[in-house]
């Protein structure tokens, strides 16, 4: 029988330690309820992944498996020392085939666990709009926001009249996965996420049985390519995220600005970039052939896309004249059909569609060489471009709304209109991308040849640029008939040639900027308009009436070139003619700024310091070309994946941007795995292009950063150069690093990894500085070190209190400054923000695993001496500075999501080092070598899975 329950008059008082015990309990269990349908769906993908092994590889492994998972989770989340010994010895006594079953059954989980988090995303989501509270970083926010500010429609559209919002698809060796596996786990999701819905017990059993099926494909398909990853095959895998997510969730998002802005337009602002074919930088693979497959395919999609839309509008506008007449230009539409059959001769809008398709296919067939899948009629009569097409939809929508059919206009018409605004026949832009060395080099050869110059690389700078400003103000070609050119100079030429000729076929939105990789002087702008001039990019002469196709951007990517990049832009400017050839193609200026070399080259403080200081000093520069000129500077932003090269939250970073950066002009790479991560989910994919856009109205109109205080910029100098000496110290001064990095990770087996067409590094050394910044970040996120991220912040810190001033402020004043700058400052708080992440992510026990790959012993107990105690120092400086003692205190789901998925993780870390153990210990040739050489590149999988953003 129960107790009598006690009326609150008799309740016993609390203390005030109690209570404080009462209300973190309650959090607690409010959160494990908010966490509940989670832990519920790892756990059903955690159970058909366990049944699917039973059945696919035995009991056994099953329960090899189950151990492995038992004694990790103990491990991790008790903190049971013995269980952490007992997984270590049974990791190292399983066989080549028992680590590779016991690596795929945890790579998949972390898969999984991925699938189930960003279901959760959209649940919670969902919730908290159904429940009235916008979540930050959500156009609906965005819009309240802006409405408190006293930001009425007109402002918005204003701004977005004027606005460039591009992410921009890059191809780097970070993407793991195969799109076969992104294809299985795209149904996963869409499975769990209809679960919700379902009601019956026998719907959820054939819904369970669906989930399994697609299981088992995953694990019956190889995980791995076994050939290296061709240009060709980057270029489907990003084509991809555009069925899946792009060419129906950014027409929504639109949908959603213009019930937003009632009454006002809602110009296409929005658009997406690719890299992939275009970029040359160091990858030989990449030629005006790869330039004209990657234009191709992506019309071919688009195409593709918009006849699947007309075939379904002309099943959807069934309207008969005789009960809905239509206006003339709508009855012309019809009438000038090809389609003559009888039974549609009082329904116009379905001949009238069937015309459309007609010249749509006959489209695709003029820019692609292919076919569509549907006839009515023949192919004829191609569109001349996109315009014509959206000319005869708006003339569709008209007659629409003449007879008010306004219904039939938002669910199809609007969204393929919206699209085909944004993406054409072309469906992104594809920039260019070259070093600078390799334009010089062109360019030297044909002004020798051409008896202009014999040694041009030879000139100082001041004399290249009378040279080349001479040449653009020359309406000669520089080629000799005849002459016989070096296969560099054919093959970059041709790069220019075909982007002349695809602009010619898909519009001069298909191509639109020249990305200079390692520009360092004004030199290095002047040569590419030079070869632009050379093959018809550049019309008319510099002194006259010059026009650029393309908006030439420089790249600028060392400390070195940061520093200068203010005075390279500032001097070209000052050239004759150069402002207006710029004002006449457009007045847009764009300016890379290069967040991996940059941090490769000075570390992760001293990086994003100076692109701050690069940011301030570019505004202000082009503030004045803008109000004399019209020039208006664009900044793209060159993230990565890691914070280590400039990854983190794209909401937080825009807006931690510097006063006046961004006015509605942002261009920023997607690369790797967090294009997956991303948009391979479509309401996840929604979720971030909202992001990209409300942060860009909020740093424009809201301006979230003031000018800081010269306090707080006389610190972060201090801490930038203190950071920079540690880093650079450990990195490129302490004797046995590069080999101890070599050693330590597995940056010889990613080279290996068939996960890019883009050599790892720039040069056949093994010098840090020839290596790409990309697994360089990628190598030191495997072995759980996260170095790029987090290196030489702690003794910045350390120095920064124990220096002293003119003013005499000790320690205590310093550290409340540094304090004041984390509550006060955008900028620093959003590093400190990204800092803890990667701290998080981090872990030294499991680093500590790779010293044993080291085989001078005496090197990898040095070298991780100070790599360890430079974490801890970063790990007590952060603590100190934000008065946080646990890492992600401040962001609780991130904690969450590290918390359920770590235990899964580990295993594949130490399964990782004993399989690089053995694998450099066997001679080249053992047949034993392939085996194991696949278990670690599938670790690198399940690492990089579980970690989501290491590249």
């Amino acid at each position: 029988m129960p107790r009598a329950a006690r009326s609150p008059a008799a309740a016993p008082k609390t203390s005030p330690r109690s209570r404080t015990a009462l209300v973190k309990t309650s959090a607690k269990d409010d959160a494990a309820e908010k966490n509940r349908p989670l832990m519920e769906d790892i756990r059903l993908l955690g159970r058909i992944l366990g049944d699917v092994i039973r059945e696919q590889e035995g009991r056994a492994a099953f329960e090899l498996i189950e151990r492995v998972r038992q004694l990790s989770v103990a491990y991790r989340l008790k903190k049971d020392a013995s269980a952490g010994r007992v997984l270590d010895r049974l990791l190292k006594n399983l066989s080549a085939d028992q680590t590779v079953s016991v690596i795929r059954a945890f790579s998949y989980f972390s898969h999984l666990a991925n699938i189930a988090e960003d279901r959760h995303h959209v649940r919670r989501r969902e919730h908290h709009e159904a429940e009235g509270h916008l979540q930050e970083g959500s156009l609906a926010h965005c819009f309240e926001r802006l409405a408190r500010a006293d930001h009425r429609g007109a402002d918005i559209a204003a701004l977005l009249e004027r606005a460039y919002i591009s992410p921009v698809l890059t191809a780097h060796p970070t993407e793991v996965q195969r799109t076969s596996i992104l294809d299985a786990e795209r149904s996963i999701a869409q499975l769990i996420g209809q679960r919700e819905e379902l009601r019956t017990e026998r719907e959820r059993h054939e819904n369970e049985q669906l989930i399994r099926a697609r299981v088992t494909q995953l694990w019956q398909t190889r995980m791995l390519r076994t050939a290296k990853l061709r240009v060709s095959d980057e270029i489907e895998n990003a084509l991809s995220y555009y069925h899946a997510t792009f060419l129906r969730q950014v027409p929504r998002m639109y949908r959603e600005i213009e019930e937003s802005l009632q009454g006002h337009p809602v110009p296409p602002f929005f658009r997406m970039g690719h890299w992939i074919g275009g970029d040359r930088d160091g990858n030989p693979n990449v030629t005006a052939d790869t330039l004209r497959l990657a234009l191709s395919r992506q019309a071919e999609t688009a195409l593709r896309h918009y006849l699947t839309e007309v075939h379904s509008l002309g099943a959807e506008l069934s309207m008969s004249a005789m009960l809905a007449p239509v206006p003339p230009e709508m009855q012309a539409l019809a009438e000038r059909s090809p389609d003559r059959n009888p039974h549609r001769e009082d329904e116009p809008y379905r001949r009238a569609l069937i015309g459309v398709y007609a010249r749509l296919a006959a489209t695709l067939h003029a820019l692609t060489g292919t076919e569509a899948l549907r006839h009515a009629v023949a192919p004829q009569d191609p569109y001349a471009n996109a315009d014509e097409f959206a000319a005869d939809l708006a003339v569709i929508e008209h007659s629409l709304r003449f007879h008010h059919a306004d219904a039939l206009v938002a669910p199809r018409l609007a969204p393929l209109q919206r699209a085909v605004q944004v993406f054409g026949f072309h469906l992104a832009t594809v920039d260019l991308r070259q070093s600078s060395d390799q334009h010089e080099a062109v360019v030297a050869e044909l002004l020798r040849v051409a008896r202009i110059e014999a040694d041009y690389a030879a000139l100082p700078e001041a004399e290249r640029q009378v040279v080349l400003l001479r040449l653009l103000d020359d309406a000669r070609s520089l080629r000799v008939r005849g002459a016989d050119y070096s296969a560099l100079a054919n093959s970059e030429l041709a790069i220019f040639e075909t982007a002349a000729e695809m602009r010619q076929r898909f519009g001069a939105a298909a191509i639109r900027h020249y990305i200079i990789s390692h520009t360092e002087t004004v030199s290095d702008l002047l040569e590419v308009l030079l070869l632009q001039k050379e093959t018809g990019l550049l019309n008319g002469t510099l002194g006259d009436s010059a026009r650029a196709d393309l908006i030439v951007s420089p790249l600028f990517e060392t400390i070195a070139d940061l520093r200068n990049a203010v005075a390279i832009m500032r001097d070209f400017y000052a050239l004759p003619g150069i402002t207006a050839l710029v004002a006449r193609g457009g007045g847009e200026q764009d300016v890379m700024l290069g967040y991996s070399d940059s941090n490769k080259d000075g570390g992760f403080f001293t990086s994003n310091w100076e692109l701050y200081r690069a940011e301030i000093a570019l505004v202000e520069t082009f503030d004045a070309l803008e109000q004399e000129h019209g020039i208006r500077l664009r900044l793209f932003h060159g993230r990565g994946g890691t914070v280590g090269r400039g990854g983190g939250p794209s909401y937080q970073a825009i807006l931690a941007q510097p006063p006046g950066t961004v006015k509605g002009q942002i261009r920023l790479t997607e690369q790797g795995e967090v294009i997956a991560s991303k948009y391979a989910h479509p309401e996840i994919g929604r979720r971030n292009l909202e992001t990209l856009v409300a942060a860009t109205l909020e740093a424009s109109l809201l301006h979230p950063t003031k000018a800081a205080p010269k306090a707080f910029l006389d610190a972060a100098e201090s801490l930038s150069q203190a950071s920079m000496a540690a880093y650079r110290h450990l990195v490129y001064e302490t004797e046995g690093f590069t080999d101890y990095f070599f050693a330590a990770t597995p940056i010889r087996e990613i080279a290996e990894l068939n996960i890019g067409s883009r050599p790892a590094s720039r040069k056949a050394t093994r010098a840090i500085e020839d290596l790409r910044a990309i697994p360089w970040g990628f190598s030191w996120g495997q072995c759980r070190v996260a170095l790029p991220g987090w290196c030489g912040f702690g003794s910045a810190v350390e120095a920064f209190l124990a220096g002293d001033d003119t003013k005499g402020s000790g320690r205590t004043a310093r550290l409340e400054l540094l304090q004041r700058m984390h509550k006060q400052w955008p900028f620093f708080r959003t590093l400190l923000s990204n800092l803890d992440m990667v701290l998080a992510k981090s872990d030294v026990r499991i680093a500590q695993r790779y010293v044993e790959l080291v085989e001078d012993k005496r090197l990898g107990k040095r070298i991780f001496a100070a790599i360890r105690a430079e974490w801890d120092r970063t790990h007590d400086a952060l603590a100190l500075i934000t008065g946080e003692g646990e890492r992600l205190q401040s962001n609780p789901a991130l904690a969450r999501s590290i918390e359920h998925r770590f235990p899964y993780l580990d295993p594949l870390n130490h399964l990782q080092v004993e399989l690089m153990r053995r694998y450099r210990k066997r001679r080249e040739g053992d047949p034993s070598n392939d085996r194991l050489q696949r278990g670690i590149h599938l670790s690198i999988n399940g690492i990089a899975a579980g970690l989501r953003n290491t590249g």
